[in-house]
């Protein structure tokens, strides 16, 4: 999703944003229903992410995966920011990282209009991303994505499921819907503003409260509004039992998870596709939740959560 954009310059990260000078992953696995035969024998491969939980998971995760099927694999992964993670892997310092498909449409490659279909979205930029010298694999069912969510007490009180409900909760009792928002998406076109445009809710500037987004969520869980803004795959979102809107009008940009390869590397090792195809298709938003709340709640370390998940569904084995 979006996060705080890093300069880049001459190809390298600066200080502040710089890229880590990396580690081996050192994992004792072996291939279990990935990585049969071990088909990356030989491969020196980098993987980055970005630095918040779901990335440092999902890096885990594409690193383990090549690991199993061979492969030597440096760490880098927690560079700050969306810009120095795709700079890595463009200019060659990185093979491979799991990005999301709305930042690429929208912050890389400069389109204002989401694509609302997520296949026809990663589809395009699969297409835009090729004479960039970046390949993209299938993208995961995954979508972190906002969303607006509410506590267990008001869903009881007001039982709405949609977006489009919650407009029209909004008409019949204007002050029903109070709202816990990041000042960024309180003013961003493809935030608030729009979300209202598209639902036809004109909601007053005092049913609307702006916070950070940590706070948002306990916010949200007190009840102190009835509605706050969440990411789709927060682990919050299931630790605090809060029920997420759907978006029945398809607003919000999707942000589908998928394998974006460097192309040079692709071509010397196709087999990354093979590896990575049953990884991908099984994360979904409830996994993605799962995993994210054992960091963010449990304390747990983000690399074996990873391990941990990949052995529990035996696509690796532990040596």
């Amino acid at each position: 999703m979006r996060r705080p954009l890093c300069l880049v310059l001459a190809g390298v990260m600066i200080t502040g944003c710089g890229l880590t000078s990396g580690s081996p992953m050192a994992d004792d696995v072996e291939p279990g229903t990935i990585g049969r035969g071990r088909p990356l024998e030989g491969a020196d491969l980098t993987v980055v992410s970005k630095e918040f939980t779901e990335q440092l998971i999902l890096g885990a995760i594409m690193g383990i995966a090549f690991e199993a099927a061979g492969a030597e694999v440096l760490d880098r992964t927690g560079i700050q920011g969306s810009v120095g993670t795709r700079a890595a892997v463009e200019n060659g310092d990185a093979d491979a990282t799991y990005e999301y498909t709305g930042t690429a449409w929208i912050t890389y490659l400069g389109n204002s209009e989401p694509v609302p279909d997520p296949h026809r979205q990663w589809a395009a930029v699969r297409e835009a991303d090729a004479e960039n010298g970046l390949t993209w694999l299938p993208a995961a069912p995954m979508n972190n994505t906002y969303a607006l969510a509410m506590n267990q007490a008001n869903f009881e009180k007001y039982r709405t499921r949609t977006m489009s409900e919650v407009a029209a909760l909004s008409k019949e009792d204007p002050g029903a819907v109070t709202l816990c928002v990041e000042g960024e998406f309180a003013n961003r076109a493809d935030g608030l503003p729009g979300l209202q445009k598209t639902y036809g809710m004109r909601l007053p500037a005092g049913n609307i409260t702006q916070m950070d987004t940590g706070i948002i969520y306990t916010q949200t869980a007190k009840g102190a509004c009835a509605y706050g803004e969440v990411f789709t795959t927060d682990g919050r979102i299931e630790s605090m039992h809060l029920v997420v809107m759907e978006d029945d009008k398809k607003f919000f940009p999707n942000y589908n998870a998928a394998p974006m390869i460097r192309t040079d590397t692709m071509k010397k090792w196709p087999a990354i596709a093979d590896v990575l195809d049953p990884v991908t298709r099984a994360l979904t938003n409830d996994v993605a939740r799962e995993l994210n709340a054992k960091v963010d709640v449990d304390g747990e370390d983000p690399h074996q959560v990873a391990l941990d998940w990949m052995t529990e569904k035996g696509f690796v084995k532990e040596g």
